[in-house]
């Protein structure tokens, strides 16, 4: 008989992933030394999440905000450029920054033809272009697919330079210009 499955403990293993690759990168990313950091065997990493592909995507998973709800109560474009300035800041930081590196990480791997992380992404670009593109069109703006797609990639391409670089100021006036630039 299958081993029942302790879901506290699956929870902390999905937060544990998430930073595991933020510090240590997907490229390399092999189940036994993952599981040893974490202080379990890689065949129980199998057993509560079947791949290392579905390990990861479970683990992204936990970390997406509810983005329909962030842009959900937008009435006009001043409050729309406040709110992504926010969402730019909390992403920019702490934990949040730790679920973009990953991101990040997992997008790039997601290029690759027959990437098992391809759904994942588009999935993940698709509800972020889709919400924002409810909050544009609640604020007026014109050619809300657009424009958000432009915002989310735009966004996405400076969080990576920053991830690089490391240049905190430079970054910061960069999104904000692009957010100034197509939210009026």
């Amino acid at each position: 008989m299958a081993r029942p499955l302790d879901h506290a403990k699956r929870a902390d293993l999905l937060a544990a992933v998430v930073r595991y690759i933020a510090d240590h990168g997907l490229a390399e990313l092999s189940l036994r030394p993952l599981a040893a950091e974490l202080g379990t065997s890689s065949r129980m990493l199998i057993h509560y999440f079947t791949t290392k592909e579905e390990l990861l995507v479970q683990a992204l998973a936990t970390q997406r905000p509810e983005l329909a709800a962030v842009f959900a109560d937008i009435a006009d474009a001043a409050a729309l450029r406040a709110r992504l300035w926010d969402f730019w800041r909390s992403n920019t930081a702490g934990e949040g920054q730790i679920s973009v590196r990953v991101m990040l990480q997992v997008l790039g791997a997601a290029c690759a033809e027959h990437s098992p992380y391809a759904d994942y992404a588009t999935g993940a670009i698709g509800t972020f272009v889709a919400a924002l593109a409810d909050g544009l069109r609640a604020a007026g703006i014109d050619d809300p697919e657009v424009v958000a797609t432009l915002l989310v990639s735009g966004l996405r391409g400076i969080l990576q330079d920053r991830l690089v670089t490391g240049e905190v100021d430079r970054t910061d006036r960069a999104a904000r210009r692009l957010i100034e630039q197509n939210v009026v």
